[in-house]
């Protein structure tokens, strides 16, 4: 039986998909792409956009109109902040194969973390790198998942435009969510109550005129919050897609000083 959030008119509001190909940008030296096996069916692609083999590791969920080779453009403003950025793509979008899933979504990040040393490997990267988390948008639920579930690996969180009360959301995008799931930590669905359980250092980062994910969802997550050591910054004229280059000092500059300070 097909699970409510799984179902098509669920799923084709939640998810953009987009395909693209593994192994073509020329410069294998520092673009590495991959895959992560999931289960005999399914695998996800990634990329990791390599600074140097002794960098942290930034692992990063993208919103969901897009897919890891959307940030070869920009890979080297996080190069400056000091990390290696590793962009993982959900079932069906990029080379990763299945079809999208809401309720495989978090699940998967889990898988994906798990698997750090093995992808860091084939990367040609010593494992033991220090894995910091980023999550964007629709992003934001596997890391604060993961952020909740895997504190000991992880060095600290970064929320960029994510979502705190994700009926509301959903509401915006058509979605309707039962009230007997709407407590299931395994679905994406309850970031704010996820949030006061992350104990790692935080950084939440908004657009003060975000109209798809509205300024209150960062202050919600911020406050609720378990970790001693978080910051909130909000981007005056930043909207939802935005925040990063609306103003690029201050953005990196503040993920910049939180990667140094963790």
């Amino acid at each position: 039986m097909t699970h409510p959030l799984d179902k098509p008119e669920v799923v084709n509001n939640l998810f953009y998909p987009r395909k693209a190909h593994a192994n073509t940008h020329p410069d294998k030296d520092i673009i590495k792409d991959g895959s992560v096996k999931i289960d005999d069916t399914v695998s996800l692609g990634y990329r990791l956009y390599l600074n140097h083999s002794s960098a942290p590791i930034l692992l990063y969920f993208h919103g969901n109109g897009e897919i890891v080779t959307d940030y070869e453009s920009f890979a080297s403003l996080y190069h400056q902040v000091g990390v290696s950025l590793l962009v993982v793509d959900y079932r069906a979008y990029g080379w990763s194969t299945g079809t999208p899933s809401t309720t495989q979504l978090l699940p998967d990040a889990q898988k994906v973390l798990d698997s750090m040393d093995t992808i860091l490997k084939d990367c040609g990267v010593v494992p033991g790198r220090d894995i910091f988390l980023m999550g964007r948008s629709l992003g934001s639920a596997p890391a604060i998942y993961l952020a909740m579930t895997s504190p000991d690996k992880l060095k600290g969180i970064i929320i960029e435009s994510g979502y705190a009360d994700a009926p509301s959301l959903f509401r915006r995008l058509g979605i309707p969510i039962p009230e007997n799931i709407k407590d299931d930590p395994t679905l994406p669905i309850n970031n704010d109550e996820k949030m006061k359980k992350v104990t790692i250092p935080t950084l939440v980062i908004h657009g003060e005129r975000d109209v798809l994910i509205p300024v209150t969802h960062g202050h919600t997550l911020y406050e609720n919050a378990a970790a001693e050591n978080k910051t909130l910054v909000t981007i005056p004229g930043a909207g939802h897609n935005d925040v990063a280059f609306k103003d690029m000092t201050r953005y990196f500059g503040t993920i910049k000083q939180f990667i140094e300070a963790h």
